[in-house]
């Protein structure tokens, strides 16, 4: 059993959507809105969202469903929302280590997933900033949109609709750890080619290896394989 809730306009769908746990017992209970004015992305990062241009959705889902690590949790989540998107648009879509959704080369989808514990229950709180119908980004020059990668104008109800009923699928699935990090390896943004990092204030080049399956990402780079949390190098594109 699922609920889908719509508020018009408000603050952040994972802080409201602790609202709507309080009365509903149903499995996955979502909350989305066009009109989000204080996103949050991962690590304190902010997601500014121009209003009725853009989705954001958050889905609540007892943690207890889930027997892999939150970090392969994480990674399941972003294979999830890539593979919504390719079906949606045709394309090629790439997760960003750790879950960043990119569309050609754009940053499309920014995702935060928290652990809360509600009226005594622990959920796992998925929320997903969708670009959608965008088409300026002055200030953030990596991101985009649906339109502007695709040049398709999206009904924002019915991929709201469309998304809540494919999460609730693939969600209710119970992969293997090992199989979410091949499949998340295998859908990863610039994995095995040349690229620029950010590392302590300083640039140089690297090759992006593989994710595994403590969060670190493994990188080859000018002085050998090094691994590194999220937030400790920087990927440059």
């Amino acid at each position: 059993m699922s609920q889908l809730f719509y508020l018009k306009k408000c603050s952040s769908t994972n802080d409201e959507i602790s609202k709507f746990l309080l009365y509903e017992s149903s499995d996955f209970i979502s909350l989305h809105t066009f009109n989000q004015t204080k996103g949050r992305g991962q690590y304190g990062n902010t997601w500014s969202s121009t209003a009725e241009k853009n989705l954001a959705f958050t889905l609540a889902v007892k943690t207890g469903r889930f027997t892999i690590s939150d970090f392969m949790f994480n990674y399941y989540t972003a294979i999830v929302i890539s593979d919504f998107l390719a079906n949606l648009t045709g394309n090629p879509v790439k997760i960003k280590w750790p879950n960043d959704i990119i569309l050609k080369n754009k940053k499309i989808v920014g995702i935060l997933i928290e652990k809360k514990k509600i009226n005594q229950n622990n959920y796992f709180i998925i929320g997903g900033g969708f670009n959608i119908l965008q088409e300026k980004f002055d200030e953030i020059s990596n991101a985009g949109s649906l339109l502007t990668q695709t040049g398709k104008h999206f009904n924002l109800d019915e991929l709201a609709l469309n998304l809540h009923d494919f999460l609730i699928e693939k969600l209710s699935a119970n992969p293997s750890e090992k199989e979410i990090l091949d499949r998340f390896n295998a859908n990863l943004f610039r994995k095995d080619e040349i690229s620029v990092f950010e590392l302590d204030g300083k640039r140089q080049n690297g090759i992006i290896r593989n994710a595994d399956e403590n969060g670190e990402l493994w990188i080859e780079l000018e002085d050998g394989l090094k691994s590194f949390y999220h937030k400790e190098i920087k990927l440059l594109y």
